[in-house]
């Protein structure tokens, strides 16, 4: 075991090193949706269907903006390898072509996303909560824009190893959510109680905050100077690279678009069976959410160091990055599965419905028991990206969501009758087999690298 752990002792810490800023980073931007859920769950009136609202809003949001998200990650990577292999004219070329692809996928998401809004009742949802959902979605896709080029910056900056930039830019604009919620959904002075619509205009401004500090931040620090010079002809166009990002990017996209709308997919389903149910579907994954985020960030560290070991062409490198940050993963999840099962009925306590929070609470042991699953295929897929290999990955994915995860949650929540429990389990039996097949697949392309 000694041996074991000296093996992987400086892949660890480096891992650790990288991943901490970059995990704080992504729960950052998770809470500030946990932020939205805790503040409208807890409005004196109608917080169950403000609640059941934003989970579709936000379920159709991020099923399609995903895929732009995923996309620009992609590109720490790059930069990374683009920095071991002492290229730093490529790496600003790479920010550039990012640049390109953010206004590009923001405009396709964003299309998308109104054309699902505007037939949102082919859902077959509670119809009392139709122009709520609406509403909402047309705020916060709104911010589509400045929140991909946050990401795209972010990707620049984590790929260069300055992991902390958007680690602080993003608590700074959580801050800065709460506040603008706590203002705009309950009123403040002349400001008119908004109510849902309220948190979707605090989270239109803090990632518009967030885009201009980090474009500034990237722009005005010395950190970054010697990737920011001007790009000789040599180097590959914005658009051969633009097309490089988007051909590795939306596969990967659509990695994420696999698991999202499988969860997404038990949100209608809770729908089906109640409103109390699909509000308490909101409650749980929210906590979920922030330690898949955790988790994905780790596995964003483990590719940007694999990308590292794909510059200097060292297979042992890349095998040992991506093991420690599995196994990084693994310490991680697992005691965030015992805090979940634990203190299941606590952490559901902050809704005022009484029913909500006895489904919540059940829920969340569910999610307590997929935890280890979950966090071995997050980071998984980020470790695979290290490798640019995606396009096997993506159908993993789906057969994991789409062939085996949602006949499951249907089977079981609706034929056998286990109802929100069945769902859980379908959605457990789904992240286990994308573990599975992910980690093998990693090891399995790693070893057969320069072979």
């Amino acid at each position: 075991m000694n041996t074991f752990l000296n093996r992987y002792k400086s892949d660890f810490k480096a891992t650790f090193n990288l991943a901490l800023p970059i995990i704080t980073a992504q729960v950052g931007v998770m809470l500030m949706g946990f932020a939205d859920t805790v503040q409208v769950g807890r409005m004196a009136h109608g917080s169950v269907q403000a609640l059941a609202a934003a989970a579709d809003a936000n379920g159709i949001f991020f099923n399609i903006a995903i895929i732009g998200y995923i996309c620009l990650q992609v590109v720490a990577p790059l930069v990374s390898s683009a920095q071991s292999a002492e290229k730093p004219e490529e790496c600003h070329q790479l920010l550039r072509a990012s640049l390109a692809v953010s206004l590009i996928m923001s405009c396709i998401c964003a299309i998308l996303i109104v054309l699902f809004g505007l037939n949102i009742e082919l859902l077959k949802q509670p119809i009392e909560i139709k122009s709520m959902t609406q509403e909402y979605l047309w705020i916060i896709t709104a911010s589509i824009f400045p929140s991909f080029l946050f990401s795209a910056f972010k990707s620049f900056t984590d790929g260069l190893s300055q992991t902390k930039v958007a680690m602080q830019i993003t608590i700074s604009a959580l801050i800065l959510n709460v506040v603008l919620n706590h203002v705009l959904i309950n009123g403040w002075g002349q400001i008119p109680a908004l109510g849902l619509n309220g948190a979707g205009y605090a989270t239109l401004i803090s990632r518009i905050y967030m885009a201009i500090a980090i474009i500034g931040y990237t722009y005005k620090s010395s950190l970054f100077k010697p990737y920011l010079t001007e790009v000789s002809d040599k180097i590959d166009s914005v658009k051969t690279l633009s097309i490089k990002i988007m051909k590795l990017g939306i596969p990967s996209g659509f990695q994420g678009f696999s698991e999202v709308a499988a969860f997404y997919g038990a949100v209608v389903m809770m729908g089906w069976i109640s409103l109390p149910h699909k509000a308490a579907h909101q409650v749980a994954i929210g906590f979920v959410s922030m330690t898949f985020m955790a988790a994905t960030g780790i596995g964003a560290a483990g590719g940007i160091r694999v990308g590292s070991g794909m510059g200097e062409k060292n297979r042992k490198a890349i095998i040992n990055a991506g093991t420690s940050a599995l196994l990084m993963g693994l310490i991680f999840m697992g005691t965030c599965s015992v805090i979940f099962l634990i203190f299941n009925d606590f952490l559901a306590s902050y809704v005022k419905d009484d029913q909500v929070v006895e489904l919540a609470a059940e829920l969340i042991i569910w999610g307590g028991i997929f935890q280890l699953f979950d966090g071995v295929q997050a980071v998984s897929v980020g470790i695979l990206r290290g490798i640019a290999d995606v396009n096997v990955p993506t159908v993993i994915t789906f057969i994991a969501y789409w062939v085996v995860g949602l006949p499951m949650c249907y089977f079981l929540g609706f034929v056998l009758d286990l109802k929100h429990i069945g769902i859980w389990i379908g959605l457990t039996s789904s992240l286990f087999v994308s573990a599975s097949l992910l980690s093998w697949r990693f090891y399995a392309k790693s070893n057969k690298l320069w072979h």
